[in-house]
């Protein structure tokens, strides 16, 4: 039988202690795979503004660090999150250090980009044509794009919007949707 919802699936958070993400049950969820050095890693600090604003409205965000995008995450769990406290004062929940696309893909993001195969950007393929420049393509349509593509799901652990890596997290369409999931099962 597959997946139905997120919360099927145990992760290992990123101190190597097992979670099930079925322990969020309730929660407006909003799953980022990150990376350390990258030119996006500064919406680290977007991403915990953001789970700060809603946290005590029911919302968390769990962060992925993944490799897979030009190795611009290459620290080991504990490196990532030290790097993480010190320079961004991370607060929400990381996990360990995860394949999002290709070969070894973790079963979560199996499940997320089969479930919701296209993201959000309302600045349209502008990010994926400027990746191409630089030889980056994506083998499959729904494979995760580069890091810090965003998947927001409901507090029933259904994914209900996908957001391309340009969007940041304190971006309108992302917040207000945030904000849509919160009140929708109040």
């Amino acid at each position: 039988m597959s997946a139905q919802t997120v919360y099927e699936f145990s992760v290992k958070k990123i101190d190597g202690a097992t979670a099930e993400l079925k322990d969020y049950q309730g929660k407006v969820l909003l799953i980022v795979n990150v990376a350390s050095k990258c030119g996006l890693t500064p919406q680290y600090d977007a991403l915990e503004k953001i789970h700060e604003q809603y946290h005590a409205q029911g919302f968390e965000v769990l962060g992925f660090p993944a490799n897979e995008f030009g190795a611009q995450e290459p620290g080991t769990n504990s490196e990532i999150q030290e790097f993480c406290r010190a320079n961004f004062g991370v607060k929400f929940p990381m996990f360990e250090k995860i394949v999002v696309k290709g070969p070894g893909q973790h079963p979560l993001y199996n499940f997320m980009t089969e479930t919701k195969p296209e993201a959000t950007s309302p600045e349209g393929p502008a990010f994926e044509d400027k990746l191409k420049n630089y030889g980056v393509n994506r083998a499959k349509k729904n494979d995760i794009l580069w890091n810090f593509e965003k998947f927001l799901i409901s507090r029933k652990g259904e994914i209900i919007a996908r957001f391309n890596p340009d969007v940041t997290p304190d971006a309108a369409v992302v917040t207000a949707a945030i904000e849509a999931a919160l009140e929708a099962a109040k």
